[in-house]
């Protein structure tokens, strides 16, 4: 999957939070934005433009816009003609500056999404660019039901009809989340960190076989779902009959490596009468102790290993 964003998604994401007004430049709003760097352009302005990159969002704070004003009407158009000649995503004017008319005429001109905020300039940049960040993520698509079970991001897989859905949804009556059925969008925000999160087609919804598509928040609640939680553990549903001698004294969490990152997998085989939300309760919790150092095979094997070496100073004695 191809990440990006454009301009108008962007609006979306950040009006409310910065209190973004869409001054001008409407036109604009399909523009893609291809990289998470907000610059200030105040070089540009005296037509050094090969500090400036296409595709980016320019903020223009105290220090530029008191540019601005101390220039004569010429040299104010000039400067903004600067700024415009290269092909920019969007303008910002931060920290409640007036806004020149050259600038909306400009933007409107070139069709370039102009805003303002009374958010000051740093704030600005930090929260753009973390938004930004997380769209263009590198991005895949996996086939699998995920969950938010015990506070923990789980990834439920298997072949089709093993009963994924109905698991999830077993779970979500025991007060678990529900982030995406059947798909989820897994996005890389860290190097070290994956964040799943649902299509937004699929929102809210599950399809369960025999009663087909079901709105989970409406049935449950506000509650019973989540849109995005990062992946920490996926369990694969396994039927029985192609389940292998595994050792029982410690079920090792295999991996898989997921867009540069690996993420602990554990496998439940699946058989008439099993619990299943249980079982993935009990791995969920002992996947969280292990994280927290402990670890119960190991303690159970120390135990063991006490038991026989008193069995055998005793016999020693006798």
């Amino acid at each position: 999957m191809s990440p990006g964003i454009s301009v108008a998604e962007l609006y979306r994401a950040a009006a409310e939070r910065l209190q973004l007004e869409w001054v001008a430049g409407r036109a604009g709003g399909d523009k893609r934005l291809t990289s998470d760097t907000v610059q200030k352009p105040s070089l540009a302005l005296i037509g050094h433009l090969n500090f400036v990159h296409p595709n980016r969002v320019q903020v223009l704070g105290c220090a530029e816009m008191d540019y601005l004003r101390k220039l004569s009407p010429q040299a104010l158009r000039q400067a903004i003609d600067h700024l415009y000649s290269t092909e920019l995503a969007a303008v910002v004017v931060a920290n409640g500056e007036a806004v020149p008319p050259e600038l909306i005429d400009a933007a409107e001109r070139t069709a370039t999404p102009l805003f303002t905020t009374p958010e000051p300039s740093p704030n600005l940049m930090r929260v753009l660019s973390h938004l930004m960040s997380q769209a263009l993520a590198p991005s895949t698509m996996l086939h699998g039901v995920f969950m938010e079970v015990a506070g923990l991001g789980v990834l439920i897989t298997g072949d089709p009809a093993v009963g994924k859905s109905e698991l999830a949804l077993e779970l979500v009556s025991r007060g678990h989340r529900l982030v995406a059925d059947d798909a989820v969008d897994i996005y890389a925000v860290s190097p070290d960190t994956l964040e799943g999160r649902c299509p937004p087609l699929l929102q809210d919804f599950m399809e369960v076989r025999g009663l087909g598509v079901v709105n989970v928040r409406r049935l449950f609640g506000e509650t019973a779902v989540k849109q995005r939680k990062n992946l920490k553990l996926i369990i694969n549903l396994t039927p029985a009959e192609r389940w292998e001698e595994v050792d029982r004294l410690d079920m090792h969490a295999e991996g898989r490596v997921i867009l540069g990152v690996e993420v602990p997998e554990v496998r439940i085989p699946v058989a008439v009468g099993r619990n299943l939300a249980v079982l993935v309760e009990v791995a969920v919790r002992n996947h969280i102790l292990k994280l927290r150092g402990f670890n119960s095979a190991d303690e159970f094997a120390e135990r063991q290993r006490a038991a026989i070496a008193a069995a055998e100073s005793d016999g020693q004695e006798d």
